[in-house]
């Protein structure tokens, strides 16, 4: 019962263990005043330096808030009301632009306000949960700890806030905002019509989505075919390139193959080669008139002015594309699949031999069981990488050929290479963001519904 009740009293001890509505309920009026006036609990309680720090960043939000701030949110739900013009200068007898808004610079530092508004927030949550600590351990009679408790703690018990705080200050700073901008592009009008600061574009709601998605529109009748062709893509060359991996990884570490370091430094060789030299290359190879075509026709497979399309046929591009893609993937996988290899207990196979078990089945009751288990998440990463390689498509067919059934994209364009095609080709900001959103959708739904399912994530221990 003693322990039980020794529990309970260090409970209340700790800051981080105490929640902010608990001391609201059970915190004294200086505790709950430090919501408003931050680090005031502290500076009462004679924990002047950690009292001092806390009011010394909400005097800094307030001089930004001020200074900045307010006019900046202002100008975030507005996005701009002056735009540039032009003004005759009858002293030099020319034009010269006017000072306008510009829209991009109101929403990021709109969004900026916000993010430094949450954080003060969460200072504020802070100074009272320290100051409900200190008034707990001032009403049991505890100590109250000091500047150097406090640095001391930060070599201890809160090493591990010391430590990932710059780190997650630059997630924070070149990761979520810049991230959250670009998702509220997609609820403005922002594109080539509307380039800040001679046109200001300004807040539409959802009216990008149900362009995007209404049927019988152009952008709909783009947005399903290319998504569809994204899933076939990524599906297909991540388990072909996995499959094919495997299989090369296997006849390669078999007793009877000779020279296994000859035949993996051939294959390594490839990914030594940078990747965009590689797909150049594969380029030069397969086109119109490249050395496969020009042999084609030495030999008399085609006529004088025939040839094979690779990239001008919306299908045979396509499985172009995913052989060649075959070429660059492969020796990854097999390296990756190498080692795993080699883990698996020799036991296995030998009592699967006995039971007369064949080579086919041994592959497909131990091996191929055992890889997927163990390299699901690499699937996934695969997976992902696929749906957003940009590489590949761009450097071996231009996302091309391109038609006039679609806005802006060609047959063998991904999301990723129609959103590039729609930004910094077309200026369409807005619908870019859009692609962006639903991107991560799928890549987030598909990942984590898959990983969620396998026996990775449900049965860990299985193959231990």
């Amino acid at each position: 019962m003693s322990i039980r009740r020794k529990k309970k009293e260090t409970h209340y001890t700790r800051p981080s263990d105490a929640n902010v509505s608990e001391a609201f309920r059970k915190g004294n009026i200086i505790t709950r005043l430090s919501f408003l006036i931050c680090g005031l609990g502290n500076i009462v309680n004679k924990q002047l330096v950690r009292g001092l720090a806390f009011l010394a960043l909400e005097v800094l939000y307030l001089m930004y808030m001020i200074s900045f701030g307010i006019s900046a949110m202002g100008n975030f739900v507005t996005l701009g009301t002056t735009e540039q013009g032009q003004v005759y200068n009858e002293a030099l007898g020319i034009y010269e632009y006017s000072t306008g808004d510009n829209s991009m610079l109101c929403l990021l530092y709109g969004v900026v306000t916000i993010f430094l508004t949450a954080a003060m927030l969460f200072a504020a949550c802070m100074s009272v949960k320290s100051a409900y600590s200190t008034q707990v351990r001032k009403e049991k009679g505890m100590a109250v700890p000091g500047f150097r408790d406090d640095l001391r703690s930060l070599k201890e018990e809160n090493l591990h806030s010391l430590l990932l705080s710059l780190p997650i200050l630059g997630i924070i700073t070149f990761t979520v905002v810049p991230l959250v901008f670009m998702i509220l592009i997609a609820f403005t009008n922002y594109d080539r019509d509307h380039q800040p600061p001679g046109k200001l574009f300004d807040w539409v709601g959802l009216d990008n989505f149900v362009a995007m998605f209404s049927h019988g529109s152009k952008l709909a009748a783009t947005f399903w075919p290319i998504l569809g062709w994204t899933l076939i893509w990524a599906t297909v060359a991540t388990f072909s390139c996995y499959i094919l991996g495997l299989l090369l990884a296997l006849l390669i570490n078999r007793k009877g193959t000779r020279f296994k370091g000859f035949w993996r430094f051939m294959f390594v060789l490839s990914i030594a080669v940078p990747q965009f030299v590689s797909l150049l290359s594969m380029r030069t190879i397969f086109n119109t008139n490249g050395p496969v075509n020009v042999l084609l026709r030495t030999f008399g497979f085609l006529g004088a002015t025939e040839s094979i399309p690779f990239f001008t046929d919306a299908t045979l591009a396509k499985l172009t594309i995913i052989l060649v893609n075959l070429w660059i993937g492969i020796p990854y996988t097999m390296l990756s699949t190498t080692g795993i290899l080699q883990n698996i207990p020799g036991e296995l196979y030998e009592a699967a031999k006995i039971d007369g078990a064949n080579a086919f089945t041994i592959f497909r009751k131990i091996t191929l069981p055992y890889m997927i288990f163990v390299m699901t998440p690499n699937l996934i990463t695969s997976f992902t990488g696929n749906i957003n390689n940009f590489n590949v498509i761009f450097l071996l067919s231009g996302g091309g050929p391109d038609t006039l059934e679609y806005y802006f994209a060609g047959k063998t364009d991904l999301l990723v290479t129609w959103l590039y095609r729609l930004t910094i080709t077309q200026k369409d900001y807005s619908f870019g963001a859009v692609i962006g959103i639903m991107t991560f959708i799928v890549l987030a739904v598909v990942s984590l519904v898959t990983y969620r399912n396998t026996g990775s994530y449900k049965d860990e221990g299985a193959f231990q």
